[in-house]
């Protein structure tokens, strides 16, 4: 698993971007990947890879994300929807790293943090967007974690909003990715067959 971070310029994710080979084709990663960048986020409907989303017209915007796209080649849709989660879990691990204090919540393929917008009252507030899909020849994962939540079609929070320096927080969640990806190859391969 190959790991890149394309810093310092701005890429708007258009859902274009999720297509076998765009690792290699754009950013010159082949093989199993994550690819990081930081740009908005203008999905409409018709580009849209979750059909439910899409038959209800839905569509996704944010003014400033951080986008991961990982490429599996030896996977099922299957185990690419277990590793999306996985993913996801990593992103949390990273953010209760960097800030201890606030509490997440993973529903499904989405990360929530609850915030009180009036004495007693609380709202979820949504931090990212995520699909995983196939194609013909790899799976693909799309995860966004807004940067800013300004402007979103629902209430969300962003790594601005948590005083998460976006850089740092980047580097730790393709590591920490990584690191299990690379480990679950270690496991695999250390233990004996039975019965």
């Amino acid at each position: 698993m190959k790991g890149k971070y394309i810093k310092g310029r701005s890429i708007t994710y258009d859902g274009s971007q999720l297509h076998s080979l765009y690792a290699f084709t754009e950013h010159d990663v082949q093989g199993d990947s994550v690819v990081a960048f930081r740009g908005p986020c203008r999905v409409q409907a018709e580009g849209l890879v979750d059909m439910e989303d899409r038959k209800k017209g839905a569509e996704i915007y944010s003014e400033d994300m951080v986008h991961f796209i990982v490429e599996l080649f030896d996977s099922d849709l299957p185990r690419t929807l277990a590793l999306q989660r996985l993913f996801l879990c990593v992103v949390k691990d990273v953010i209760e790293e960097l800030k201890p204090e606030l509490f997440i919540s993973r529903r499904g393929d989405d990360l929530y943090i609850e915030v009180e917008v009036d004495e007693g009252q609380e709202e979820s507030r949504k931090l990212t967007v995520s699909v995983a899909t196939a194609s013909p020849v790899s799976n693909l994962i799309h995860i966004g974690i807004n940067v800013s939540s300004r402007n979103t079609p629902v209430p969300t929070l962003g790594l601005d909003d948590l005083e998460i320096p976006v850089d740092d927080f980047i580097l730790k969640v393709l590591q920490g990715f990584i690191n299990e990806m690379k480990g679950m190859e270690s496991a695999r391969c250390k233990v004996r067959g039975v019965g």
